[in-house]
């Protein structure tokens, strides 16, 4: 079985590009690395670097041992690095980003708890329905809600949410129940965001897949999901809202689901964050710690 130190002579081969410069980097002669290669080549049985006078280069072999070698040097490299880790205190700056709705109600309880345990972090905030990148921002980690687009970033699923219409019951005794999404062409309902006077909902049709219904009349169009469904327990009207921001007036009844069967899928709820082996100690805390909470959530179960 070949020995870690032969691993790193052979890396350091390939990373210095000859025999001599990798004997300086290690404080060696080069007669020294060029018998821990040949030694090497003999347990493994097969020959790995051909050289002469002026150059060496890997064999096919050589090549792809080295690949196993450097995965073998890093998964040594990290274990020793989160063992003495482990022993130490976490300190330093931590940012975190999220919705604005789902961060105040969900990710600040969890943010304190961290903070508890770790009284070194400093964690900064961001809250807001723009999304927010992680490269330009100083922030660490994201919670995204929806499909994630094709990224450098690392995800971590916590759960999903679904996309639901609600109204107060006063306001379906005044007005009646939509049963099916052509009905909303009878409701008022308050607008959220970008809405405008021609925009459209979306429902699932089991039967046709996606379809548009033309909306409501929106005679209020708010810019944040929290007076959309305060609005909405006031009786003004119909509202759309992730399933998570209306959880606590539906459990209580201030709301009620309608055009339920006509609900499109749920969509997942991630964790993101910069990895690699030289993600901070207390990113990787923050992540398994979050995690855990967030998926113990019952707003993230469906």
């Amino acid at each position: 079985m070949p020995e870690l130190e032969q691993l790193r002579v052979l890396v350091a081969v390939a990373d210095r590009g000859s025999f001599a410069a990798a004997a300086r980097v290690l404080e060696r002669s080069t007669a020294a690395v060029s018998r821990t290669i040949a030694a090497l080549e003999k347990q493994v049985g097969a020959r790995l670097v051909e050289r002469n006078t002026r150059s060496l280069r890997f064999t096919g072999a050589g090549q792809r041992f080295l690949d196993q070698a450097r995965r073998v040097l890093d998964t040594l490299e990290q274990a020793v690095r989160e063992a003495g880790e482990a022993h130490e205190e976490l300190a330093g700056e931590l940012g975190v980003t999220a919705p604005l709705m789902f961060g105040r109600l969900h990710v600040a309880p969890v943010v304190l708890a961290f903070l508890d345990r770790h009284p070194r972090v400093r964690v900064r905030t961001l809250f807001t329905d723009r999304t927010v990148s992680l490269l330009d921002s100083g922030m660490q980690v994201a919670v995204r809600i929806g499909e994630l687009p094709g990224s450098s970033l690392r995800a971590v699923p916590v759960g999903q949410v679904r996309r639901v219409v609600v109204a107060a019951p006063s306001y379906l005794e005044k007005y009646g129940e939509p049963r099916v999404p052509e009905d909303l062409a009878q409701h008022r309902a308050i607008g959220f965001g970008h809405d405008v006077p021609l925009a459209r909902w979306r429902f699932h049709d089991p039967a046709r897949g996606v379809v548009e219904q033309a909306r409501p009349a929106m005679p209020l169009i708010v810019d944040d999901q929290y007076t959309a469904v305060h609005a909405a327990i006031q009786g003004f009207g119909l509202a759309t809202a992730l399933s998570y921001q209306v959880r606590e007036a539906l459990l209580g009844g201030a709301l009620r689901r309608v055009l339920v069967p006509f609900e499109p899928p749920p969509v997942p709820v991630h964790l993101v964050y910069l990895g690699g082996n030289h993600t901070p100690a207390r990113v990787r805390a923050f992540v398994a710690f979050a995690a855990e909470r967030l998926r113990g959530n019952p707003v993230l179960g469906v």
